[in-house]
């Protein structure tokens, strides 16, 4: 089973299991076939109302269809309606939310690696690349991953490439407890998993009122930054 190991910009390690060839060829396959259904009923539609005209048919068939990749994953969060049959999701490399760029430069190259070639490109690369990804991946740094897959994070890994002089943001991190910290961690990784947002905002509200602090930090840097200290204050470094 291939995994992928992804460092985010917290030095976090996570590892995901990459999407397999098989499972990347079925969600191909149902959004193939929700692309042709969806062509079909909408050529139906408009024969039976009279606006079968080429205008209509590029602006309502054909556009929607090729447009069909670029706009699911920019707006149901890097899945396809076949990826969320198989669980699967487009992930960056470096932890982060795919950006629309990214999303572009995969759509954009798809036409190459899957279109012009009827998959075999991206297969073998997807193969020989060893981090589940095709052309369109590497270009944009991203990957496809199965969210349904065992998810792994660290903590010592936190601690991993942290400078001698690193300074503590929080420095009575120390009140937590390790189920504290525990309960922290997985929200994270469950975030990585679903990008649901609303376990993670609640538990940041939860962990500023145990340290009585303020803070302008976004939620899921706030929440790492706080395992950070409390590893740092923690382990003996100091």
């Amino acid at each position: 089973m291939q995994s992928v190991n992804i460092q985010t910009a917290q030095n976090v390690n996570i590892s995901y299991e990459a999407a397999s060839v098989g499972d990347r060829i079925i969600a191909f396959l149902i959004d193939a076939i929700v692309r042709v259904m969806y062509s079909l009923g909408m050529s139906e539609i408009l024969s039976r109302a009279g606006l079968d005209n080429s205008v209509a048919i590029m602006l309502v068939v054909l556009l929607p269809a090729f447009l069909y990749y670029l706009w699911m994953e920019i707006f149901f969060n890097g899945q396809s309606l076949g990826k969320m049959a198989l669980s699967l999701k487009v992930v960056m490399l470096d932890g982060s939310q795919p950006t629309l760029g990214a999303y572009i430069i995969r759509w954009v190259i798809r036409i190459i690696d899957i279109t012009l070639f009827t998959g075999g490109v991206a297969v073998l690369t997807i193969i020989i690349n060893g981090k589940g990804q095709r052309i369109g991946d590497i270009a944009a740094n991203t990957t496809v991953v199965k969210l349904q897959g065992q998810v792994s994070v660290k903590r010592h890994e936190l601690l991993k490439k942290m400078p001698e002089s690193y300074q503590t943001t929080f420095d009575n991190a120390t009140v937590l407890t390790d189920t504290d910290v525990a309960v922290i961690l997985e929200v994270l990784s469950t975030f990585k998993l679903s990008a649901n947002r609303a376990p993670v905002e609640a538990v940041a509200q939860k962990v500023k009122k145990l340290l009585e602090v303020e803070s302008d930090l976004p939620s899921v840097k706030f929440l790492y930054t706080v395992v950070r200290d409390y590893n740092y204050l923690t382990s003996g470094i100091e």
